[in-house]
């Protein structure tokens, strides 16, 4: 059986992560494509990055994938700077590692929310 850590280590193994700080001044110049992962409850409660897609970690796959064209979010081309960020960060290197598994090779794990927020980056509800 595989556990829940064991996936985690291998996402982080492979998806690079970029500090708040960084993300923030990426965000900033107006590149890259910025997507939160979490559901829609957690994103309402809590806001998120200011002009950020909101992608659930369990569409991804389908939003990714041109071949699903009922689902397919233009969002995402093979050659985008992806920017994902979660609650704290794990989903976001799972959301990520699928990724790169379809084949996105700029992905980049910008950990959790609290941490954006924290860090001053710009928001909304």
């Amino acid at each position: 059986m595989k556990h829940a850590k064991e996936y985690l280590d291998e996402a982080n193994a492979v998806v690079p992560k970029m500090t708040a700080e960084a993300a923030i001044a990426k965000h900033a110049e107006g590149g890259g494509t910025f997507i939160d992962v979490r559901d829609s409850a957690a994103i309402a409660e809590s806001g998120t990055i200011a002009g950020a897609h909101r992608i659930p970690r369990g569409l991804i796959e389908f939003k990714a994938d041109p071949a699903v064209e009922a689902m397919y979010d233009p969002v995402f081309q093979q050659d985008a700077d992806i920017y994902l960020i979660c609650g704290a960060g794990g989903q976001a290197a799972l959301a990520g590692k699928t990724l790169m598994d379809m084949g996105y090779k700029n992905v980049t794990n910008i950990g959790g929310f609290p941490g954006w927020k924290d860090a001053g980056g710009p928001t909304e509800s």
